[in-house]
């Protein structure tokens, strides 16, 4: 038996990315009757909250003042408390039971939870990469990360391990600290969950162009680039070519967005979907033709490998893990960053050419089952495995 104690500050319907991964590998985690495992994670009201899954796992929810109106975005506020109230919930929870690692996924504010408990009580721990806890990944945290990064390097030296879920995020580590050592386990997807779509064959080709739709999905922030995907809608509608988008997710960047949709006179092409519950985002994805992320950085998009198990072709900035998903010419495109052109070009090839969408679409699925979650989850137990021997 193996006893792990888990941080991640976010879990749904908490946060984005890393919240919703923590959710499928202790899914998949329940299933195994040699680990035990407790996650702290943040309540969405003022109380204490215990949830199971199966017989193994324990979900501890813990209050941190949670504003409900944001459920994807934490202050730096919230997250003090939440580091606050953690460090004490977790130092109860190891006086019962005898863990033999933990396990933080960000490096802050999770990461010196883990340093703590191993200072005071040497248990050994996993730090997992997700995004803005690695300095150079958000511009929004330049001053912190000039603060933070001595205490993010420390914590990294002092880990049995760490994990990025990306070759590109590793890449960006090393920069931080060239001689840590880190290895790389990506997200995983559900391949049944998330199920192929279905190729409507038109009448003509002209019924397909009319359909056509395009879809991108995730916090809706600029640092994800939605404005250079709406852009590229504004210069295939001057080429006299009308292409459906639709956006998922909310974040303080839509509000800006709608304005320049209204201003390019786009709104019947450009529909703002908001928050779609995840049991039914297969449908929304299944309707689409392409996925698109223009994202300026990014670790390893859950949205898109979504996308890609529904066997969308794939059409991506080259930052996070794009490189693990998108095969150039087969199952997608890489596009320059900051490039509305560029989007609306590959938009337009795949748009002239069902038999490529199709190709696309068979490979992208293809890829997909080499990553879905059972398989990331296996990854991880026998890092678990080898870090308890």
């Amino acid at each position: 038996m193996i006893k792990v104690l888990f941080f991640n500050y976010e879990y749904p319907p908490l946060g984005g990315g890393a919240g919703n991964a923590t959710a499928y590998i202790l899914r998949e985690f329940s299933k195994n009757p040699e680990l035990k495992l407790d996650l702290i994670t943040s309540s969405i009201n003022e109380k204490y909250h215990l949830e199971k899954i199966g017989d193994n796992i324990n979900i501890h929810r813990l209050p941190i003042g949670k504003n409900k109106n944001n459920l994807h975005f934490q202050s730096q506020k919230e997250l003090l408390v939440y580091t606050w109230r953690a460090y004490f919930f977790a130092r109860k929870l190891s006086r019962k039971n005898n863990y033999d690692l933990t396990h933080s996924f960000f490096t802050v504010p999770c990461g010196p939870l883990s340093l703590l408990l191993w200072r005071r009580k040497k248990i050994p721990y996993i730090i997992s990469l997700r995004g803005s806890d690695v300095p150079g990944y958000s511009e929004r945290f330049s001053f912190i990360y000039k603060v933070l990064t001595p205490l993010i390097k420390y914590i990294w030296k002092k880990s049995r391990a760490v994990v990025a879920n990306s070759l590109e995020f590793k890449k960006l580590a090393k920069k931080v600290s060239p001689q840590q050592e880190i290895s790389v386990i990506t997200n995983g997807i559900d391949g049944k969950e998330f199920s192929v779509k279905t190729f409507i064959e038109y009448e003509n080709d002209d019924r397909r162009r009319q359909k056509f739709k395009v879809i991108c999905g995730s916090r809706v922030t600029p640092r994800k680039g939605f404005r250079f995907i709406v852009g590229a809608i504004n210069l295939l509608k001057k080429k006299g070519i009308k292409i459906n988008l639709e956006i998922i997710g909310d974040g303080n960047e839509k509000n800006n967005l709608e304005k320049m949709v209204t201003d390019l006179n786009l709104q019947d092409q450009i529909k703002f979907l908001g928050i779609i519950k995840h049991t039914e985002l297969p449908r929304y994805y299944q309707q689409a033709n392409i996925y698109i992320s223009a994202s300026l950085n990014e670790g390893m998009s859950n949205t898109m490998l979504e996308a890609l198990a529904c066997g969308l072709p794939i059409v991506a900035t080259k930052t996070g893990g794009t490189d693990e998903m998108v095969q150039k010419g087969k199952n997608g495109f890489i596009i320059e960053m900051n490039s509305a052109k560029d989007i609306a070009e590959k938009i337009e090839s795949i748009l002239n050419d069902f038999e490529l969408e199709k190709k696309m679409s068979k490979n992208s699925r293809r890829l997909a089952e080499s990553m879905y979650w059972e398989n990331i989850a296996e990854e991880y137990w026998e890092l678990y495995k080898a870090i308890k021997n």
